[in-house]
């Protein structure tokens, strides 16, 4: 784990921004179709964790994105080139836009002043979306990547902050994957070889920080 003065500085709320991975109620809630993730996610404690994240963001100003999959009634745009988009096709809940399923996931709230980035396509909250124009556009310098999965998505979305030049923050709590064991494994192996890892308790301390006197233009 970093030193804590090296963690609050990466963490500066004027240039920092807390993205949440697909933590939607199709994915990690209770009508979830992964029950098996959605299970670990709550079972964990990681949406919870993510949860307490984004309500210290909201207090401390630190801008939060929530990024969301979906895709069409009828799947025009929607990947088909690899096994995992194909057997999303045949599950029973659809990630549909508009519908339930697509909407973020209780604890974890969504204010007014967040934006809410949704895809149709890919592996990543990043690419081929609004988010890095929008991580450019308030000056993010730091990027806190939380939610789900670590099999797949949020390995994704560090490695596309990293190679935009954003500071890739983890905390290893507000993650999950399944099986259970493989996101230490992925953090260890690695996340940790590209990004800051860290807890949720290590980013609220620098969260609740007073804030620095410069704010956003």
């Amino acid at each position: 784990m970093p030193p804590y003065e090296q963690l609050s500085e990466l963490l500066d709320p004027a240039t920092t921004v807390l993205l949440t991975v697909e933590c939607q109620q199709g994915v990690v809630g209770p009508d979830s179709v992964l029950p098996e993730l959605a299970k670990e996610a709550r079972g964990s404690g990681m949406l919870a964790n993510v949860a307490r994240l984004v309500d210290a963001a909201h207090r401390s100003g630190v801008q939060v994105i929530h990024a969301v999959a979906e895709r069409r009634p009828d799947g025009r745009g929607a990947n088909r080139n690899a096994r995992l988009f194909r057997a999303a096709e045949r599950l029973p809940v659809q990630q549909l836009s508009g519908s339930t399923a697509v909407r973020i996931a209780a604890p974890v709230e969504v204010a007014e002043e967040d934006f809410v980035v949704r895809r149709l396509h890919g592996l990543s909250p990043i690419t081929g979306t609004d988010v890095d124009p929008l991580l450019r556009n308030l000056g993010c310098r730091t990027l806190v990547v939380t939610g789900v999965s670590a099999n797949v998505a949020v390995p994704n979305t560090v490695f596309d902050a990293v190679n935009r030049g954003y500071a890739a923050v983890v905390p290893a709590d507000a993650i999950a994957g399944v099986p259970s064991d493989y996101t230490p494994a992925m953090i260890r192996n690695t996340l940790a070889l590209v990004a800051t890892i860290t807890t949720t308790d290590d980013v609220l301390a620098c969260f609740g920080r007073p804030r620095r006197a410069a704010q956003r233009a």
